[in-house]
């Protein structure tokens, strides 16, 4: 049998994660602190650990440094409540094997402990890729994206980024540019708002004369993107005359300008996007396949707003500090808990770029996010909202048997953190099936002080 040592210094999440393992048929070894994870770890060698990141005193950096020391290395999966494409690239920086967004889904962190203790670890260190990216959301469907960034983007490969229109597909091809540690600019070019006459030119420039208007010399986008990234966006829009041009490039490397003779090799990475269905438009010969295999060397695949809304606080926060300077609103208060239920039950089919565009519209309308018909009145009518999730929330844990006895506040705790692991995250819903209040259940949440939702301790 297996052995896991679980270190948290939050009671609930340490209990949740370890009776979900438990379940699965792990020993599990419990710490509250990195001093208690290393007096485990000098009494054997666990199979894995399993570490929350932010503790009081000593973090799980330190943690995972100490089973480094050990003569067998042993996987770690790192756990934040703050998930960011820097947080992941740390994370495999020093030699996480994985790490898991909080509140996590247990049965993916079950998942991925299997595919950690199966897994040989590497004892190499990935190079570092910089700083955090613009990219919002700790949900675990944008957590996997922040992953995929920090792992492809040193490699030498293109990648195809898909997602409905307003998800931040833009965001993501400048974070893999940003961490692909290559000294070139990052050129975006829409590929869909320029006519097909005019992007061959567009992107391999063109000779003086070459035609009625060229005037002199243009360099193109992959030109000027030699040694850095060229973005691509909307590539399921080019035609197929032009789509026959792109993929020459993506075999040889050379830039041919229109009107000249030959080309000349450029060290461009090319990252393309599109909301279309790419592999059924090759089905239905509307897309080159050999096209779509060179583009797709690695697919980053970014979740709707729809899905994620457990992100909507943040995401909000993050529009309106970053708006309200702009607007002159120097002393905005955060959204208040009415406005963000109102936000949560609207569908978003423009995904990110709309919420920023309500953000914006309160703000300038009405000066806060504070009063929910504010937003009412652009979102509409609430009858064309999402429907509520449906079906009671069953205990997590039917046979409930902690290691050792906790406080009724604990034990209540590990309740409403399973229901709201339930209901993926998103808190209105959560607070419906507990028969509470959204206030109450985010004064819960913050409690005890440490735990991984306060503003302290272990709020990441």
């Amino acid at each position: 049998m297996k052995t896991v040592l679980v270190v948290d210094d939050d009671t609930a999440i340490r209990e949740m994660a370890a009776l979900a393992l438990e379940k699965s048929g792990y020993t599990v070894i419990r710490a509250a602190s990195a001093a208690e994870a290393r007096q485990a770890l000098s009494r054997g060698r666990p199979d894995l650990v399993l570490c929350d990141i932010y503790m009081p005193g000593e973090d799980g950096l330190a943690v995972l440094a100490e089973t480094r020391r050990l003569p067998e290395p042993v996987p770690v999966i790192l756990m934040t409540a703050r998930g960011s494409v820097e947080t992941a690239a740390e994370a495999a920086r020093v030699g996480a094997f994985d790490y898991l967004a909080k509140p996590f889904d247990v049965a993916r962190l079950v998942e991925r402990v299997r595919a950690a203790v199966a897994a040989a670890p590497s004892p190499e260190e990935p190079e570092d890729v910089g700083p955090a990216s613009l990219i919002v959301g700790s949900h675990p469907a944008i957590v996997e994206v922040y992953k995929a960034v920090a792992r492809v983007a040193p490699l030498r490969v293109p990648v195809l980024v898909l997602g409905e229109t307003g998800t931040g597909k833009e965001l993501v091809a400048r974070a893999l540019h940003r961490f692909s540690g290559r000294t070139g600019e990052l050129v975006p070019v829409h590929c869909g708002a320029i006519p097909d006459t005019l992007l061959e030119s567009e992107l391999f420039g063109h000779r003086r004369g070459a035609f009625t208007d060229a005037s002199r010399d243009r360099r193109g986008a992959l030109s000027l993107a030699d040694g850095g990234t060229a973005f691509l966006d909307e590539t399921g829009e080019v035609s197929a005359a032009f789509q026959v041009k792109l993929l020459r490039f993506l075999e040889d490397g050379l830039v041919t300008p229109v009107g000249a003779e030959r080309g000349e090799p450029a060290d461009v990475r090319v990252v393309g996007a599109t909301h279309r269905d790419l592999p059924r438009m090759v089905e239905e010969g509307r897309f080159r396949q050999d096209l779509y295999f060179r583009l797709a060397g690695y697919e980053i695949r970014i979740p709707p707003l729809r899905e994620r809304l457990s992100d909507l606080p943040r995401l909000v926060e993050h529009f309106r500090s970053r708006l309200a300077p702009e607007l002159g609103l120097t002393r905005s208060a955060p959204a208040s808990e009415e406005f963000l239920a109102r936000l949560a039950r609207h569908p978003w089919p423009g995904n990110v770029r709309e919420l920023g565009h309500v953000v914006r519209r309160v703000l300038i309308d009405a000066g806060s996010l504070s009063d929910p018909a504010a937003a009412g009145a652009l979102l509409g009518s609430p009858g064309t909202d999402a429907p509520p999730a449906t079906g009671p929330a069953a205990p997590l844990f039917p046979a409930f048997r902690p290691s050792s006895p906790l406080t009724l506040e604990e034990a209540e705790r590990v309740y409403v953190l399973s229901v709201l692991d339930f209901t993926g995250g998103n808190k209105s819903e959560a607070a419906r099936l507990l028969g509470i209040e959204r206030k109450t259940l985010a004064r819960k949440l913050r409690e005890p002080a440490a735990g991984p939702f306060s503003d302290g301790g272990d709020a990441e």
